[in-house]
């Protein structure tokens, strides 16, 4: 198993960074955190250039540590900027297509928001799901919240890649999810918007270790 994967696997807490974080020193602060292990960047309305200076900024910065770097949405910057991988949504570039661009060793994500969703792609060699958003979040105000029955799903029909759930999780109903059968979790406002970012993640990495 690549790296890449065998880190993927270990990883519990998946933080999704907005691009507006990026110059507070208490986001940067996060980097060094030995409790998250995969950092997306996130950037729904920057120019690609932007993105791909970000992402290249951000490369450099989280190389010294040992976490994967994710690229939300487009897989050509991903590929430029050295990231560990890309992550995308259900009408975003297709898992497969990304897969030919990026090659065996990297790491492709895709945002599922039920079983059948996340079912194909299993079969289509996603390495990983982001299922939700199980609560409402105003970082998705137009997608409608799933719950956390539907987790509970995802490990009944055998769901064997790992899956993250997301959507306004935070340490507060946290156990709700990990009793439905969620072992790892992404996170954005949690931690982000957190007076003591660190120890928030500290919080959640304790709880999803029990």
């Amino acid at each position: 198993m690549h790296w890449r994967k065998r880190l993927l696997k270990k990883s519990l807490l998946y933080l999704i960074l907005d691009k507006d974080y990026l110059a507070l020193q208490k986001t940067r602060d996060l980097f060094g955190a030995p409790e998250i292990g995969i950092i997306q960047l996130r950037d729904k309305t920057g120019s690609k250039a932007r993105v791909l200076k970000n992402a290249r900024w951000l490369r450099k910065k989280i190389d010294p540590v040992k976490k994967l770097l994710i690229i939300n949405d487009y897989a050509d910057l991903a590929f430029k900027s050295g990231a560990d991988g890309v992550h995308l949504g259900q009408d975003d570039l297709s898992v497969k297509a990304a897969r030919r661009l990026l090659g065996p060793d990297k790491i492709i994500g895709l945002s599922c928001h039920n079983l059948a969703q996340a079912l194909k792609a299993q079969r289509d060699g996603a390495d990983y799901i982001g299922i939700g958003p199980i609560y409402p979040t105003p970082t998705k105000p137009a997608a409608a919240a799933i719950g956390v029955k539907a987790v509970r799903k995802l490990s009944r029909y055998k769901i064997k890649i790992p899956y993250f759930a997301i959507g306004d999780i935070h340490p507060g109903n946290l156990e709700a999810l990990m009793a439905a059968g969620i072992k790892r979790v992404a996170v954005c406002r949690a931690v982000l918007a957190a007076r003591n970012p660190c120890q928030i993640s500290k919080v959640l990495y304790r709880k999803l270790k029990i």
